[in-house]
């Protein structure tokens, strides 16, 4: 004989039942089938009640649709010569449930007998239609009554077994009656005066427990909506995995811990007697689905699942007239207890102040009031502090039979919460060593689930979230270079990238599952309005992650937001000097926030865009050397301009030709004043351990007077060109002494300086070409030969590599 219970998503509708059917025709022994109601009637069922009760007559509709379902499912299912008589028994039954409800809204009350008489409605009219759809099929089928057998106490609404009973009438019951398949509700009993009680949450499940283990079978299986039991909730975390084989105490773990596929009912009367329980998919019947045994898996990772449980009130007593004090708890639980609130999680201090415990949030109204007064005495004389109830918590816990004596299980699972700002709020481990638990904030669930995932079942690939910030130039490259180099980053460094934001300075867009990049030409398809605290509330909305703001903007706007990312630990990677060069209090403000909040704060491409200028020094400094000297030519842009020009043609033109190659900034005007080679030298200087302001770097203008004034890019390049005598004389000065011109930046003796130079061939900036950045450090180990970095140091396609190479840098810290 078999055992095997079909949940309410299998037997939604008329298709699902169909599948059912087919499940149990190809069983070639005898079988108990226990089902639940249809998928949403229970739900239906109580919102009646509770409606009729309250004199709403809203329950009409709520029974409307009960009829309106069954009924439809007759008529799918049984052929018409056959529906009159089934109709009349399932219109029968629905009219005694109109009486119900109708009673309770005349009374306008709802005892607990009652409720249970209304609910049971469900699971008794799935049971009798599936049951008259297997005889119309010509099935050897019976429809049994689990009442009959299944004896409980009159606790309504979650009855407990009277199971010397209950086991002695399953046995004799299905002795006596013997079908090739019964049909049985699941969910119902009925008390020793025989009136109907229900077995509360998952009590379909512990239906077919109790006949499985009163018939003393081998194994029980549980047809739901998914292929088993998976490493975590598949809907939450879309890498979750099946868990082939489970023992039963890992299985129970998961189960008082919110896997929603088992119940803990359900392992209660299988446990002691060995009984297998199997999972499987009703929608997928040939999948292997999970075997619970008491043997369990040899897989070596010690965590075999990550689960929780939502909907929580943290609460804590606390108090110096709780330390040393015989009794306090016992006081403490015996009041939730008399007032049946269930603790779901409970840790204590070592010091014995304070007493921290969880319970499902709708309690915690009623469980503040009854502790208060409890603890009055204690409350009123200072001794304890009034409760302190938190709302919105959920506990997540990591479940493997082998954390026990297994090391480094904690430091993982902690650490990996930690780096994404995941705040631990109170921390438990079970006497049985079988799971870690932690309460945390319910809106860091979905988060929390899957960085736990990522550390515990996935292969070492660190799924970076990108939010970034300008799609022009730089932007744009950046985007391609990452669709380039997905599945190599992903195959060889075990880093796959997805962006789920972008934005220009008009619209934003955001996909949670990460955009085709490929595909991403123009935001109005999807976007929203711009605005900078639009973009980052979406952030936190989201909550991903190893979440990385880009930014490729030039804006200061921009830049002064990076303090709010970082405090939510979200990675900043920027091209923008703005941050790093404006006051020196809000430079070490975001280095401080980065190391605070575990959040890389990483701007390699502020100077010399692709070349690794900054990290040389980071690693100078670290290594305990010191800056002494520095000579640079840190604009490509001037060195481009500056070696295209050549007095032939207009020195406006060639400024023009930059910025039309990206190589300057959207206003030109920023790179010929100095501003933004000042930028870079006081950024270096800064990362050399030098406190500078802007004011202490001077700056040799060489630039006109009216060429300053110029409020836009056209402007400023009209300017120049009525200004070519001015260039065209430096020029040739230079040019008369053997020397070319060339910006410098100058750090000497603890003095800074940027301007105009002539440099003679002998120099090694002379032969410097293009757009290149060179850079000569003089330090405490390079005395005389300096350290010297060279390399091209402006446009879109290199700048946008240094960002993308400071993304790889983060995520190939995380593998």
């Amino acid at each position: 004989m078999k055992v095997i219970k079909f949940g309410g998503s299998s037997v939604a509708n008329a298709v699902n039942i169909k599948r059912c059917v087919d499940i149990i025709k190809n069983i070639n022994e005898p079988v108990i089938v226990v089902v639940s109601a249809l998928s949403g009637v229970t739900d239906l069922l109580q919102l009646a009640a509770v409606q009729a009760a309250a004199h709403n007559e809203e329950y009409i509709n709520q029974f409307k649709e009960i009829s309106h379902r069954h009924l439809e499912v007759v008529r799918a299912l049984i052929p018409v010569n056959q529906q009159a008589g089934i109709l009349s028994s399932v219109i029968r039954d629905l009219n005694e449930l109109e009486v119900l409800l109708q009673g309770c809204y005349l009374l306008r009350e709802l005892s607990p007998r009652i409720k249970d008489l209304i609910m049971s409605f469900g699971e008794r009219l799935s049971s009798y239609v599936i049951a008259e759809v297997m005889k119309a099929q010509g099935e050897d089928c019976r429809q049994g009554y689990s009442g009959a057998f299944i004896k409980t106490n009159d606790k309504f609404g979650k009855a407990a077994v009277n199971f010397e009973v209950t086991d002695a009438l399953i046995v004799e019951y299905f002795k006596q009656n013997p079908a090739a398949i019964t049909i049985v509700p699941g969910f119902i009993a009925e008390s020793a005066a025989n009136e109907v009680t229900t077995l509360g949450r998952g009590g379909s499940d512990y239906t077919a427990a109790i006949i499985a283990a009163a018939l003393d079978l081998k194994e029980l299986e549980i047809w739901t909506d998914v292929s088993g039991i998976y490493t975590a909730n598949p809907r939450v975390v879309k890498q979750a995995k099946i868990i082939k084989h489970i023992n039963f105490q890992e299985a129970m773990e998961l189960s008082h811990f919110g896997a929603k596929v088992l119940y803990p009912s359900a392992l209660a009367p299988i446990l002691p007697k060995g009984i297998s329980l199997i999972v499987k998919n009703t929608f997928e019947p040939d999948a292997e689905g999970s075997l619970v045994s008491t043997i369990g898996s040899t897989d070596p990772n010690p965590v075999r699942g990550i689960t929780n449980i939502d909907n929580l009130a943290l609460l804590t007593l606390e108090g110096p007239g709780m330390v040393g004090v015989a009794g306090i708890s016992k006081r403490l639980f015996e009041v939730l207890s008399l007032e049946d609130i269930n603790v779901i999680f409970i840790t204590q201090a070592s010091s014995e102040h304070s007493i921290c415990f969880a319970i499902i949030a709708s309690d915690a109204d009623k469980a503040e009031r009854v502790i208060n007064a409890a603890f009055e005495f204690e409350i009123q004389n200072k001794k304890v502090k009034p409760v302190r109830v938190e709302l919105g918590m959920s506990i997540i816990a990591v479940v493997g039979d082998y954390i026990k004596g297994h090391q480094g299980v904690s430091g993982r699972m902690f650490s990996a919460l930690g780096r994404n700002n995941i705040n631990i709020c109170a921390i438990a481990q079970g006497a049985s060593e079988r799971n870690i638990s932690a309460v945390i904030l319910e809106k860091d669930v979905k988060k929390a689930l899957n960085v736990l995932h990522e550390a515990f079942f996935e292969e070492v690939v660190v799924q970076l979230n990108l939010f970034v910030m300008g799609i022009g130039n730089v932007g744009g490259k950046f985007l391609e270079q990452i669709v380039k180099q997905h599945h190599y980053l992903k195959e060889h460094l075990k880093v796959n990238i997805r962006v789920v934001g972008i934005a220009n300075s008009k619209l934003m867009c955001f996909n949670v599952d990460g955009f085709n990049l490929s595909e991403v030409k123009d935001l109005s398809n999807c976007g929203v309005p711009m605005t900078q605290g639009g973009f980052l509330d979406k952030i936190k909305e989201l909550n991903l992650r190893n979440s990385v703001f880009v930014d490729n903007t030039a804006t200061a706007e921009v830049a002064m937001t990076y303090g709010e990312y970082l405090k939510k630990s979200i990675a900043v990677v920027t091209c923008n000097k703005i941050a790093c060069s404006s006051t020196m209090d809000y430079y070490k403000e975001l280095k401080g926030l980065s190391k605070k909040y575990n959040a890389p704060f990483l701007y390699e491409t502020n100077v010399g865009a692709g070349l690794p200028i900054i990290d040389t020094i980071k690693n100078l400094v670290a290594s305990g050397d010191q800056v002494k000297e520095i000579q640079a030519v840190l604009s490509g842009s001037l060195n481009f301009i500056f070696n295209q020009y050549n007095g032939t043609k207009l020195f406006a033109d060639v400024v023009a030709l930059a910025k039309q190659e990206g190589y300057t900034e959207p206003h030109p005007l920023i790179d010929l004043s100095g501003v933004d080679v000042k930028r870079k030298l006081m950024i270096l200087m800064r990362e050399s351990n030098y406190w500078v302001e802007e004011e202490d770097i001077e700056v040799a203008n060489f630039l006109p007077e009216s060429c300053m004034e110029a409020k836009d890019a056209d402007t400023f390049i009209a300017a120049l060109a009525k200004e070519e005598s001015h260039f065209k004389g430096l020029y040739d000065a230079a040019k008369a002494k053997g020397a070319c011109l060339k910006v410098v930046a100058t750090l000497k003796e603890g003095k800074a300086c940027v301007g105009l130079q002539e440099i003679k061939s002998d120099h090694p900036f002379y032969h410097l070409e293009g757009k290149d950045n060179i850079v000569l450090f003089f330090t405490d180990r390079y005395k005389e030969q300096p350290l010297l970095i060279k390399g091209a140091g402006a446009g879109a396609e290199v700048t946008a590599s240094g960002i993308f190479a400071d993304v790889i840098r983060i995520g190939s810290k995380l593998v």
